[in-house]
């Protein structure tokens, strides 16, 4: 927390000064006696509206790893002109605080996050962020997406983030650490998929020696121009950033060329984060199945249980010669058993009714990472956080992404995909479908999907279908109207253009009693329960009723099967964060 501009009460932690008011149930600023101001900081100090005042120093003692942005956005999210022209945040001696009243349910969820190793940091909200929101807007830093994410989550539909952790050393204790003359690598990697339904969601680990190829990154400048930094054929994925100065957006078109996926965000942290967020969350909880003694991360621990944070914790996540096999592989997974147990203490009673630790959580979350432009507000934060907040830990998935030893090199040293795993994998990720059971109405929705294809199935011949292109590549509906007429005998098919709209996935609506025409088309074309639409028909060109098939963004081709696999393929490795594992 920023000591500046706090007067005498440089050694009292403020959430200690705000006391919960049982009669009215809000919290109050209690003050010693002697305080001549508010130790809440402010952005710029504070205290008094006087000249010393409004001329409080900056914000000093960070170092940024890119620009901030400070462009103000319309509305709420907008920081409000106190903040833009440095005056200080008040709070007079006895003034009751702000903060909304706190009801014995966990109230509001906000999200607090790191990246890579911590980057999955979800807590309930105390009021903190609003408290602070001055404040902490400014320890927020930004960097453009370079237009490499969808321009923003959406409440209704699925959300994608990009977590990094990078390895660039920065911030005072990290000399140790990492690579003296790097500017970073994407050295963990996490893509955090929270379905649309919010009941579930899944983080795939990215393994930094893949073997990828990284595409061209057209990246914003300092002064506001853009400049193309060249792709690279079968490199590292850790290469995707700060090598050739490529930044986070480039790390998003990477994963996006890899999965499939698009990135709605991507947040960064580095050392720090991990160190800052487990003391302020009062330690992180972790099991080894063996005593632990790594000189490279400087890990020392017996067999057992500990309680881990700080320093200790920064060893324990960096660890991976004394672990599984010795290689980044064991280290994801012991990274995988840590996340786990960060987000089960997070949504614990102890820490989402403690406002100490909140008020720690929002100073620390806000100091350690980097975002997208896109979301560069504590508002932006809480209300992506509050569609996060939504679904349980027994939900959430961790997963790596399938791979084996590259059969190019005679020294093991990085890996590649294995196939078809990795693409069954992405395809699940990308249609949504849970790695875990979910609730009820979940399986109930899957069992109405399936029923759809179950039953009689008219003769080729009889299928009467219109095409539209509906966000496929172009020449797409023309390509399917020829496959079926050629070599699946519906010839009683015609391409009717494009789409009104675009669709993500590909549909065939047909009306009441065309079900066994539906059903044969969606035997020939592999589509899934979830593609078919009851509704109605429409005429086609010949004046007579017929199905509409639209082939979405989804669409690959005729003849290639859209059907989404339901099972996780059993060779690949997948935690849920609810349960309790040792590193061995």
């Amino acid at each position: 927390m920023d000591a500046q501009g706090r007067g005498r009460a440089d050694d009292i932690d403020p959430a200690d000064q705000w006391v919960l008011n049982p009669n009215t149930g809000e919290y109050e600023l209690r003050l010693a006696p002697s305080a001549a101001q508010s130790s809440v900081p402010g952005p710029r100090g504070s205290g008094g509206r006087g000249p010393a005042a409004r001329g409080g120093a900056a914000r000093t003692g960070r170092t940024a790893p890119a620009r901030r942005s400070h462009a103000a956005a319309p509305d709420d999210d907008a920081p409000s002109p106190r903040r833009r022209t440095g005056a200080p945040a008040e709070a007079a001696a006895g003034r009751r605080g702000r903060r909304p009243v706190q009801k014995k349910a966990k109230g509001k969820k906000v999200l607090m996050w790191t990246g890579g190793t911590l980057a999955l940091v979800l807590i309930g909200a105390s009021g903190a962020a609003y408290l602070y929101y001055e404040h902490l807007n400014n320890n927020i830093t930004s960097v453009s997406d370079d237009g490499a994410g969808t321009g923003g989550f959406s409440k209704d539909r699925a959300i994608n983030i990009l977590l990094i952790g990078t390895d660039k050393r920065t911030g005072k204790g990290n000399e140790g650490y990492g690579d003296k003359n790097s500017a970073g690598h994407a050295d963990t990697t996490l893509v955090l998929h929270v379905s649309k339904d919010r009941s579930n969601a899944t983080v795939l680990s990215i393994p930094r020696d893949l073997i990828t190829d990284i595409p061209d990154c057209p990246t914003t400048q300092e002064d506001g121009s853009e400049k193309v930094i060249p792709g690279k054929q079968r490199t590292r994925f850790n290469n995707s950033l700060g090598q050739e100065e490529r930044t986070p957006s480039c790390t998003m078109r990477t994963i996006t060329e890899l999965t499939g996926l698009k990135m709605d965000h991507f947040m960064v942290a580095d050392f720090n984060a991990v160190k800052t967020l487990t003391s302020a969350v009062g330690g992180v909880d972790v099991c080894l199945a063996k005593d632990i003694k790594d000189p490279d991360s400087k890990l020392d621990l017996p067999k057992g249980e500990h309680t881990i944070e700080g320093e200790e914790a920064l060893a324990f996540v960096r660890t991976r010669h004394s672990v599984g096999f010795g290689g980044d592989l064991s280290r994801i997974e012991l990274q995988q058993q840590f996340l786990g147990s960060m987000m089960r203490k997070l949504k614990s009673n102890d820490t989402l009714t403690s406002p100490s630790k909140m008020i720690k959580l929002a100073e620390a979350g806000t100091k350690a990472l980097t975002v997208d432009s896109q979301i560069s507000t504590i508002k932006k934060l809480a209300d992506l956080g509050a569609e996060l907040g939504k679904f349980d830990t027994k939900n959430l998935t961790f997963a790596t992404v399938p791979v084996v030893d590259n059969p190019a090199e005679k020294i093991k040293a990085t890996v590649v995909l294995k196939e078809p795993q990795a693409q069954q994998l992405f395809a699940m990720v990308r249609e949504d479908v849970s790695l875990t059971e979910v609730k009820q109405e979940k399986k109930k929705e899957k069992a109405a999907e399936a029923a759809r294809l179950k039953g009689t199935k008219a003769p080729a011949s009889e299928v009467r279908v219109r095409i539209l292109n509906g966000g496929a590549v172009a020449g797409s509906a023309q390509e399917t109207l020829s496959w079926l007429q050629v070599q699946e005998g519906v010839t009683k098919s015609e391409n009717a253009g494009n789409a009104e709209q675009p669709l993500a996935k590909t549909t065939l609506e047909y009306g009441p009693d065309e079900a066994d025409q539906a059903r044969r088309l969606a035997e020939i074309m592999g589509l899934s329960g979830a593609a078919l639409k009851p509704g109605k028909s429409v005429t086609n060109s010949q004046g007579v009723p017929a199905m509409t098939l639209t082939l979405g963004k989804d669409f690959e081709g005729a003849g290639v099967p859209l059907t989404t696999p339901e099972k996780v393929p059993e060779d690949v490795q997948k935690a849920t964060a609810d349960k309790v594992e040792c590193a061995k």
